[in-house]
């Protein structure tokens, strides 16, 4: 069946599972979970020790999964994270689905997990496909505003290639960036988590395996869902505190 959605919105389930009621039970798995990747425990094993114990539904799995994070992760990605103030006048190489989906999502309405390292995270998967939604436009809007705002000389999106639609993709942002005058760039890369990795420029992500590359980072998603969303569905479960 054709993927016809037009929205980046809630999943029907995560009213329920993620719900006031749910949330002391989430934080207490957080809480557990971390304690044992700081030890040294495995992640994938730690996981499901964890969800079973507290007895967690698959999308609160999902979510307890993306925001956790050992004590030395938390503390390595925070030492090397940078202000918005520090990317004036200089450029931003941005993960362009890690940070445009969870602005969407924001926009849409759905889930957006602020992790332990400080970062936002959502639960959508684009797999190997991406599909242009009433939120995109959006999202792209509000990005720009919060980099122009900040007087970011130059923005370089990096897209998947061999992501279905990368290349309208690339196109809508360049026509986005023309009209309102931003100097942006769009690159499409076999691997934008290689290039980041490498960057000697601030990088924009919250993709845990670049941020623990050491390299400068900035929390775009989250600086632009806490300024440019408001009532945006933000998923505290404990550790995503300032």
């Amino acid at each position: 069946m054709p993927d016809t959605r037009t929205n980046r919105g809630a999943h029907p389930r995560d009213a329920a599972g993620f719900s006031a009621a749910e949330l002391p039970r989430l934080a207490a798995a957080e809480s557990d979970l971390c304690w044992l990747l700081t030890r040294g425990y495995p992640k994938g094993a730690a996981l499901k020790l964890v969800g079973d114990r507290h007895g967690l539904r698959q999308r609160q799995r999902i979510a307890l999964q993306r925001v956790a994070a050992s004590d030395a992760e938390r503390a390595r990605r925070r030492a090397s994270e940078v202000e918005l103030p520090e990317v004036r006048g200089g450029a931003l190489w941005i993960d362009g689905y890690n940070v445009l989906v969870t602005v969407e999502v924001a926009l849409g309405g759905g889930v957006v997990l602020l992790a332990r390292d400080g970062t936002c995270r959502d639960m959508a998967s684009i797999g190997g496909h991406y599909r242009r939604v009433n939120q995109t436009r959006p999202a792209l809007e509000r990005v720009g505003e919060q980099l122009a705002a900040a007087g970011c000389a130059s923005a370089v999106w990096f897209l998947d290639r061999p992501v279905s639609n990368s290349g309208r993709l690339k196109k809508e942002m360049e026509t986005v960036a023309a009209e309102r005058g931003w100097p942006w760039e769009v690159r499409l890369v076999a691997s934008p988590d290689r290039a980041l990795g490498a960057a000697e420029a601030v990088i924009a992500t919250a993709d845990s395996a670049i941020l623990d590359r050491g390299r400068r980072w900035l929390n775009l998603a989250r600086l632009v869902v806490e300024r440019a969303v408001p009532g945006a569905w933000l998923v505290d479960l404990g550790g995503g505190g300032p």
